[in-house]
Order: C-alpha cells, then structure tokens, then sequence
C-alpha cells in the first residue's frame, strides 16, 4: 500500500499551471478510516450505504472516490457521480478496493496540519448545511451534504503543498484586509476561485460546488443585491415586499443549490470571528434564505458549531465553537500578528556556543566562508528564521549574497545594486539598524529593492550594517517570518551583531 504523498514544490503562476499540479497531487487519508473501509469491502454483509457512511470519516477519501469514479465517465453521457454510493457503485467494489491501495494512508497525526484544518472547515460547512438546509429540503439532502463538503475541496491539495502561502493568504486577506485580487496575483499568478473553479470542471464534481463557483466569479451584482435586502432584517416584510417587486431575483436568491455556498460561508467566515462583519454577511443572507429572524440563525449557527466540534475537533486545530466560550467581541490572532515563538533552550545554548566561536581569539576562521556560515547559524539559533548575509565589493556600488537561511535557493543568486535604493545607502553609508514595523513598514518598503522586499514579505524586519576597520563590510537582513519578534530574538539580534563585527575584525587581523 502506497504510504507517501507526492507533494510537487515548484509553484506555478498561470491556471493551467496550478490545475495540473494540483491535479496530480494524492491526498493523505487517515489510516484507522482507510483500514476501516478496507475491513468493510471485505466483509460480504457491508451495504453500499455502510462503506459510504464509513468513507465519510475522511473527505480525502471521498474526494478520490468521487474523483476516480467521474474520471472513467468522462466524455459518456452518463451525469457525474453526485455522492458516494453511486461513485462505489460507479466502480465496483474491486476498483474501489484497488483506489484505496493507492491512496497513501498515513496517522493522522503525520498528515500535514494545514491539510487537516481546511478539511475540518469543510466538516464544520456541511455540519451547517445538515443543520440548516437538509432537514428542510429533505429531498435534496444528499446533493446539499455532498456539495457541502466538496465545495472547498480544490484547495485541499494547495493545503497539502504550498501551505504557506494559504497562511499568507489568510493574514493579508481576512486579518488585514487587502485586496484579495491583488494578495492573489501576487502570491499564486491567478485568482484562487479561478483555481477552484477548474479543478471542479476537471473533476467533474457535483453541479451546486461548480454553481457556486460561478456565482462568486459572474454573479456578484446579483449577491450584492440580495445582501442588500437581507441586512434589513428588522424588517421582514419589507424583505419581501423588494423581492416581490424583482421576480427574477427572488428566483436567483431560491436556488437550492445556494445552500452549499452558504454553508461554506457561514463556516469559513466563523474562521475568524463570529461578529465579523465577513460573517455576519452570511448570517444575513441565511436569515433571508430561510425567512428566520437572525436571533435564530445565529443560535443555530452556535448550536451546530458545537456539534462540529464535538465530532471533528483535534487538540492541535482551531475551531471555532472554542470562541463561543470568550467573552463577545474576542478574536483570535492568526500565528502572523502574534510575536514568534522564543528560542528553545537547545537553541540558545547553541547560539551561545556559535557566539563564542565568533569571539575567539585569534581568530579561528580559515576563509569568509566559514565566518560567514557561523554568523548565519548564530543568527538563526538566536531566533530568526529567516536571514541574509550581504556582502559588498570593494567600491561598495554592490551587495552579493554570502549566506541564506530559510529562502529559497534562488535567492543565493541575487545581486543588489546599492545606488538603486536609499535604505541601501544609508545602511552603507555608515554603521546603522532599521527595524521595520507596521508603523513604517510602507515608507520603508517602498525604499528597498522589490526582490528583497519579496523575499522578505510580513512587517516585522531587521536590517543591520557591520562594520569592520570604519568601512561598512556586510549588511545582516533577518526576521522571524514576517510577524512580530520575540523580546529575547531581539536582544540576542545585537548581541550576535556585535559578535560578527569583532569575528570579522580578528579575521581581517590574521590575516594581515
């Protein structure tokens, strides 16, 4: 049985380029889930419906079900498969028991957390849409779990793979308000629904996930209209006197197949904050949906988060049933706006050590290599987690890079031309610290090279020039990915610059 995942690293900037990777990549499913069907198709009593029921313990699983089952219709007449029972029955039992060999299953402890968090928020979405919708629209309720579930699904492989920059997403988008459109094209070359919309095309997936990609992407003056009319709802009839004035809206706003995008933003919202006005829109637009007042959407909204977390909470991921218990108005900061973690004790006996080597006397460095290596373990012992070593040539018209750590290896390659920004200058001019912060994190950025500042993309940053014999030799560039510095990180940041200066000057001693 396969047990790794192919996780591709290089990241794509165009549709086609994310759809195909994306495509390729194969989830991780829980090994006590996966051993569990497994068990069932093996026993001749199991239904249909039990090694469904069973497969729904992992949206992995019945993502790759699904997937697989509308793969071998692709180009027939037959509808793709809109829930499980009909892609096992799609399959046969022996396909499906050769798909799970595949499949790498793997503790769910070693399944990647950002992974884990999205598919939760998933559960959480179709928790709301079972709570809400299903026991009114009985009919419909296995198109309205099912999307429920899928709807997010194209983003659970770019959890897999490129986590980070979903975290950065996250930061900028939700916590500090930037344009989505612009944080998008910077981060991924394309906008993320586009993305989401392909691979629900390319998977076949069921038609209310592929509508309520559409909806986000062509409809939005329809939404904004509805969202409109639902905010007035202290005033039900009045509601419905304008959508009795707009057939053709109050049409668009009925569709069931909306139940699935508002389950998904009921729960992706309450991510962030059940107050927030993101969540609140939802809650708005329910309460219209549903012609109930918003006293009793949110106390549904409450009551089937509690559930959610009761079946699908893990100690190490974040739901937020756990903010119902905080105070009203309590929001949860995100890991890029709290300050870093301090450096273990481990670390900061070995940056003790690494300083010490920097101070011996005479110097015991063979070349500026070896010197440069040690600056940079001590920096990253102290704390950072990311760092650069500039290095300037004789007429200091120039800095190359001498030493990375945690950037990627294109960064060894750069070059920065000193007259090209003023930040530069001043540092080289004469021995100086900036410490950018969110309070001048603009003026400052605007000053710097852009391929530093992308290399170096939060707002938490130090930037500090050494100087050896009265001549500026090197610049140390360093943060703690982006977010605020721990107080001990700080200090330790002086002192080990302090170290590198007197490093450089023994060095330069023995060698004259």
């Amino acid at each position: 049985m396969a047990n790794e995942t192919n996780v591709p690293h290089a990241k794509p900037t165009t549709l086609e380029g994310w759809v195909k990777l994306l495509d390729g990549v194969r989830l991780p499913v829980p090994q006590e889930a996966h051993d569990k069907v497994c068990r069932a198709i093996r026993d001749n009593r199991s239904a249909l419906r039990d090694i469904a029921d069973l497969m729904q313990d992992s949206p992995a699983l019945a993502l790759s079900i699904i997937r697989e089952a509308n793969r071998h219709t692709h180009g027939t007449m037959a509808a793709p498969a809109e829930n499980l029972e009909v892609a096992i029955n799609r399959l046969g039992l022996g396909r499906t028991e050769e798909l799970l060999a595949r499949l790498p299953a793997l503790p769910n402890a070693q399944i990647p957390q950002a992974l884990r968090q999205l598919q939760m928020i998933s559960q959480h979405a179709t928790q709301q849409a079972n709570g809400f919708f299903a026991s009114r629209l009985a009919r419909l309720w296995q198109d309205i779990h099912w999307g429920s579930l899928l709807f997010l699904s194209p983003l659970w492989p770019l959890a897999l793979t490129f986590p980070k920059l979903l975290e950065e997403w996250e930061l900028r988008v939700i916590h500090k308000g930037e344009s989505a459109r612009v944080v998008e094209k910077q981060l991924f070359g394309v906008r993320l629904l586009n993305i989401g919309e392909a691979l629900v095309e390319a998977w076949r997936l069921p038609i209310w996930v592929q509508q309520g990609y559409k909806l986000l992407l062509g409809e939005q003056r329809e939404l904004v209209k509805v969202l409109r009319i639902a905010r007035d709802s202290e005033h039900p009839l009045r509601q419905q006197n304008r959508l009795d004035d707009d057939p053709t809206l109050r049409r668009w706003l009925n569709q069931p197949a909306n139940t699935v995008l508002l389950a998904n933003g009921l729960a992706l919202s309450a991510q962030q904050a059940w107050d927030s006005p993101h969540s609140q829109r939802w809650q708005y637009l329910t309460s219209l949906y549903l012609q109930i007042s918003m006293d009793e959407v949110q106390q549904q909204l409450h009551q089937q988060a509690a559930n959610s977390a009761r079946q699908h909470g893990m100690p190490d991921l974040w739901h937020p049933a756990i903010a119902l218990l905080w105070p009203w108005g309590t929001r949860r900061l995100p890991a890029g706006l709290l300050p870093a973690a301090a450096p273990s004790a481990e670390d900061l006996a070995k940056w003790r050590r690494q300083c010490a080597e920097l101070l011996a006397e005479p110097s015991r460095f063979t070349n500026a290599m070896h010197l440069t290596i040690a600056a940079r373990d001590a920096l990253v012992a102290s704390g950072m987690r990311r760092v650069l070593l500039l290095m300037a040539d004789r007429t200091q018209s120039n800095l190359r890079v001498h030493q990375t750590a945690g950037l990627p290896k294109e960064a060894a390659a750069l070059n920065f031309v000193v007259s090209q920004s003023n930040v530069l200058q001043r540092l080289l001019a004469q021995q100086a610290q900036v410490r950018i912060t969110p309070d001048n994190n603009a003026q400052f950025s605007a000053l710097l090279p852009p391929a530093l500042r992308t290399l170096f993309r939060g707002e938490h940053l130090f930037l500090r020039s050494l100087v050896n014999n009265g001549r500026v030799i090197m610049i140390v560039v360093a943060d703690q990915g982006g977010g605020p510095f721990a107080d001990i990180t700080v200090q330790a940041f002086g002192k080990t610059a302090q170290c590198i200066e007197k490093a450089l000057h023994s060095f330069s001693q023995r060698r004259q």
